[in-house]
Order: structure tokens, then C-alpha cells, then sequence
């Protein structure tokens, strides 16, 4: 299900991007919001669509997207419509859905919206500094890239 050696790949891809380092963490921040959203089969579209308005990294805005797998989806769903009715004021009981198809869902919008809105919130915060922090990191490891990057963080934006 998983293939190790793709993954260390994409992230390696991603890590010696040339672009600025802000700009490849708020692409895959960006991702990670859409990713906490109920909206699924729509996760890469909706990535893809952002990039381009927002003239985000595309590649990584996709990763982003990525982020919440099959495996965590249900508790995160879980968690965001607990949230949501807590927020809300209302009651908090536990979520009762056949599926992940909107139709299953729709009951649940205001209260889903709200839980997914803060949780993906949160989640890109912290994926938007991890990234960049993981960016400079990496490209310490490599004196071309270091000095492109240090030059890229006094400028505020991309060297051409």
C-alpha cells in the first residue's frame, strides 16, 4: 500500500525545489487544509485549482492534499464533527454515517465544516512551519543549495 522509497522520493523532490522556502512550505500548508476537508475525490482537483489561483508550488500543494490517508480519514472525521457541536453549542454525540460519499455526510455539514475549518487550520499552521524548518534543514546538508537559500531569505523571494 505504501511504497517507502516513493515517499523518501517525493520528499527529497520537494526539499530540493528551487523555489523560495516559504513558498514550498505555504504550498504544502495549503494542501494539508484541503486535505481536512469532507470533500473527498475532490482533494487533488481542489489542490490543483488553489496552486494556480494562489500561485502556490503545485507539487507540493498536491503532497499536502495527500496528507490524511484512508487510515486517519475516519478519525479525523470523527474528531472535527465532535468538535464542530461543541463549538456550535449543541450536544455532543457521536457521528453515524454509512459512508464517505457526501450524501452520507450532508447531515452533519455545519458541524463538519466548522470541526474539519479548525482542524485543517491548525494542521496547515504547523505543516506550513515543519516544511520550512524541513527545507532549510536539508539544504544546510549541501553548500550550493545553502547559499541559494540564504540568499533567497535576505532577498524575501526567488532568485532568478
Amino acid at each position: 500500500m505504501f511504497n517507502k522509497k516513493k515517499i523518501i522520493q517525493r520528499f527529497k523532490t520537494i526539499l530540493t525545489l528551487d523555489n523560495h522556502p516559504a513558498h514550498i512550505a505555504a504550498g504544502f500548508a495549503v494542501g494539508v487544509f484541503i486535505s481536512f476537508t469532507p470533500f473527498f475525490g475532490l482533494h487533488t482537483p481542489l489542490a490543483i485549482a488553489l496552486a494556480f489561483i494562489f500561485r502556490l508550488n503545485k507539487l507540493t500543494c498536491i503532497s499536502g492534499a495527500w496528507i490524511n490517508t484512508p487510515v486517519t480519514v475516519v478519525p479525523a472525521l470523527a474528531f472535527s464533527y465532535k468538535l464542530g457541536r461543541f463549538l456550535r453549542g449543541k450536544p455532543v454525540n457521536e457521528l453515524a454515517f454509512r459512508g464517505l460519499e457526501w450524501q452520507h455526510l450532508k447531515p452533519y455539514a455545519k458541524s463538519l465544516l466548522l470541526g474539519c475549518s479548525i482542524m485543517g487550520f491548525v494542521a496547515a499552521v504547523a505543516a506550513y512551519f515543519i516544511c520550512y524548518w524541513m527545507v532549510i534543514f536539508f539544504r544546510r546538508r549541501d553548500a550550493t543549495m545553502a547559499e541559494i537559500t540564504r540568499e533567497m531569505e535576505e532577498v524575501g523571494e526567488e532568485l532568478e
